[in-house]
């Protein structure tokens, strides 16, 4: 049996699961509610001149920066601990495959059920504040879309290796909701902390660069980065400066501006969140005793 076989067969059950129609319709709910309230209120969100389009790819970021880690959590926190708990691993091991067949094919089936959720809800979002504002530029809308779906993706490779490493549902849930809480609810306290603790118990006047880098850390920071680098006009023109990708420090440094505090270094630790969690995974997942 193929990972292409395990990922089809993972995508089918959750297909005909009500928690994927109810993931579909609250985030295309969401985006529908959120898009007209941008476009109609620009003034609550930080435009006083008006709503743009550039302004609504952004303020989208923001809204999946949250909801495709919750998401995913739901989506793929159960995804191989819930199989080891039940004891089905061993079934599903008994035919012809392997073990990395298997943790192969449940990312990519629990990534293709994410994706296939985010990208309804994204495209039903972006179409309906296109008609409303008058404007649209596919070819954005094309680059923020693709992003985004391999952000979802990616985050559905971390949630099933978390799930890789236990044979319990419920440490399954803590590993899941730790890492969310550390990463994309504190994680912007970090870098602050190192430098205070670095400088001696005080905050200098002016961030070393480094901080930067480390904000980056984060998959919705990198996430965030990523739509920035790659968009670099739309970002100027919604006023998504370097900056602002990271912790809330002035990190705009004199020319040459090094790699790793400019926008650019989001790619890479998002190519890393995607290599690192799946090996890490797949060797617990291969080393364990099931």
């Amino acid at each position: 049996m193929t990972w292409l076989a395990i990922a089809k067969k993972d995508f089918r059950d959750a297909v005909q699961s009500r928690a994927l129609w109810a993931l579909v319709a609250g985030f295309v709910l969401l985006s529908l509610v959120s898009t007209y309230a941008y476009v109609q209120v620009p003034e609550l969100f930080g435009e006083p001149t008006g709503a743009t389009f550039a302004g609504l790819v952004f303020f989208t970021v923001g809204l999946t920066g949250l909801f495709v880690p919750l998401a995913a959590i739901v989506v793929c926190y159960k995804s191989l601990a819930g199989e080891r708990e039940l004891g089905s691993i061993k079934l599903l091991l008994s035919l012809p495959t392997n073990r990395l067949n298997v943790f192969t094919g449940k990312v990519v089936g629990r990534a293709a059920v994410l994706v296939f959720g985010l990208g309804v809800g994204l495209l039903v979002g972006l179409g309906f504040g296109s008609v409303l504002l008058g404007t649209v530029a596919l070819g954005a809308m094309l680059v923020f879309l693709l992003v985004t779906l391999g952000f979802a993706a990616i985050y559905a490779g971390i949630m099933v290796g978390l799930s890789a490493t236990t044979g319990s549902t419920s440490r399954a849930t803590t590993f899941a909701l730790g890492f969310f809480v550390i990463f994309e609810l504190f994680w912007d306290v970090v870098p602050m902390a190192i430098v205070y603790i670095v400088t001696g118990f005080s905050l200098p006047s002016t961030m070393p660069e480094w901080v930067f880098l480390i904000g980056q850390v984060s998959p919705s920071s990198a996430y965030l980065s990523t739509i920035v680098a790659l968009l670099p006009g739309l970002a100027e023109t919604a006023g998504a400066a370097p900056a602002q990708t990271g912790v809330g420090v002035d990190v705009a440094a004199a020319e040459p501006t090094p790699f790793y505090v400019s926008p650019n270094v989001g790619v890479v630790v998002l190519a890393l969140w995607f290599v690192v969690p799946f090996l890490v995974g797949y060797y617990q997942f291969n080393v364990a005793d099931l």
